[in-house]
């Protein structure tokens, strides 16, 4: 992404903005599935500075969940060519929308809502030395969320403003 079209940081690289005394800082909470497996723990926030809230939470996958990929990965060479399934080192992070979760403050766990482990193992990842642009964000909207893709093509702030962006 080229720093004048950038619209996503991570909160830890903005040092003038804190969580509000209403939410919780889930970063280093556990995130769950809709069915209870573990999916990961949430590394960091993506904020839009324009909107002034969190979109993303930025999530380093479970090796679990990575192994279980890997399972796949070598399926699909064997048996399909698996171009589509082709990770790099370090590719161990994924976003998950800020308003596709419930938040527990109680046991300090998110779950994701009706997205399911076999989604999250199939979704692709990124590196967390890396930025990632609109396009990989419409991919992983499309594999959470594959028959709602209504506003997906919107290049503004006019792609947050569907449900799965609002953390009210």
């Amino acid at each position: 992404m080229e720093t004048k079209e950038r619209n996503l940081y991570r909160l830890d690289e903005l040092p003038d903005y804190k969580i509000a005394s209403n939410y919780s800082d889930v970063r280093g909470w556990k995130i769950v599935d809709s069915d209870n497996h573990t999916i990961g723990t949430i590394d960091n926030l993506w904020v839009n500075k324009d909107m002034q809230r969190v979109i993303y939470l930025d999530v380093k996958v479970d090796k679990k969940l990575i192994e279980d990929s890997r399972k796949e990965v070598h399926d699909a060479i064997a048996y399909d060519n698996g171009k589509e399934f082709v990770y790099k080192d370090g590719d161990s992070h994924i976003i998950i929308p800020i308003g596709s979760v419930n938040i527990n403050k109680d046991t300090k766990i998110v779950m994701a809502n009706g997205i399911g482990y076999d989604t999250f193992r199939n979704t692709s990842r990124y590196n967390r030395q890396d930025s990632f642009d609109r396009e990989y964000e419409r991919n992983v909207l499309r594999s959470y969320y594959p028959a709602d893709d209504s506003g997906f093509n919107y290049d503004d702030d006019n792609f947050y403003k569907r449900k799965e962006f609002d953390n009210r």
